[in-house]
């Protein structure tokens, strides 16, 4: 099976629902969204691009020496800002993989993504993702998502469920889902050209369309997770950590 040529898309919008201009909110006094972007660039899994619906988020990326492209503000999830990225960018359908890193992920561990793309190297997975054992304190926290699957093999699950809540019931480890997916170019299109399913929208979880589409998703698990920023709090101390690195 000859190799998959990958491009790497950033959603980020100014108007997150939880944590309002997020994307832009600084981290050692630069933008998250630059942040994401030069992990995604050291990464060296192909070229990186910002999907915004924001100039200003552009402009920021631009000042840092990235690309950005703006689309259009109504898109109902980040894959579907992506697919509208990708399709403006490579209508030519050079890329065939197109990662999906979403733009709270400013410190992403080295090798995720490479991880999450090598899950496509089986040809039944149409989605690759990301997932790490879950701390206690996230069973009952919604901005945490729980992934349900059936194991692989080590490190491997196969997707059955995603969800806010605290699951799978009982006693027993969790997983939880981080926020990157690795589409086949073919698996993407069809994601966008579905409406958001019910599950979806009742649980405010993209990634829930594609299951009920019927498409597989498979999961790499990494040993533990980086800080995703969804809330004030998690900004805090994120900002906190970045400082205490800094001064090592």
């Amino acid at each position: 099976m000859p190799a998959l040529a990958p491009i790497v898309v950033i959603p980020a919008r100014l108007r997150s629902n939880r944590l309002p201009g997020k994307a832009l909110a600084e981290i050692n006094g630069r933008p998250m969204v630059v942040h994401v972007f030069e992990r995604a660039c050291a990464a060296g899994v192909g070229p990186v691009v910002v999907a915004t619906d924001a100039p200003e988020i552009a402009r920021a990326v631009e000042a840092a020496g990235g690309k950005a492209t703006l689309t259009r503000p109504d898109h109902a999830c980040g894959s579907d800002r992506v697919g509208e990225a990708v399709r403006t960018l490579d209508p030519q359908g050079r890329y065939d993989a197109v990662i999906n890193l979403q733009g709270d992920q400013p410190f992403l561990p080295d090798g995720a993504l490479k991880a999450a793309l090598a899950l496509l190297d089986d040809p039944s997975v149409d989605i690759g993702t990301l997932a790490c054992p879950a701390r206690p304190e996230d069973a009952d926290d919604p901005n945490a998502v729980k992934l349900v699957g059936a194991s692989l093999a080590p490190h491997r699950l196969r997707a059955l469920y995603f969800t806010r809540a605290p699951a799978p019931y009982g006693e027993g480890p969790r997983v939880k889902h981080i926020g990157v997916y690795a589409f086949r170019r073919a698996a993407l299109a069809r994601f966008v050209a579905l409406p958001p399913s019910p599950l979806e929208l009742r649980e405010r979880l993209e990634q829930l369309r594609a299951l009920e589409a019927g498409m597989r998703i498979d999961a790499a698990l990494l040993d533990k997770a980086s800080p995703s920023v969804d809330t004030e709090r998690d900004l805090r101390a994120l900002r906190a950590a970045a400082r205490e690195k800094d001064a090592k």
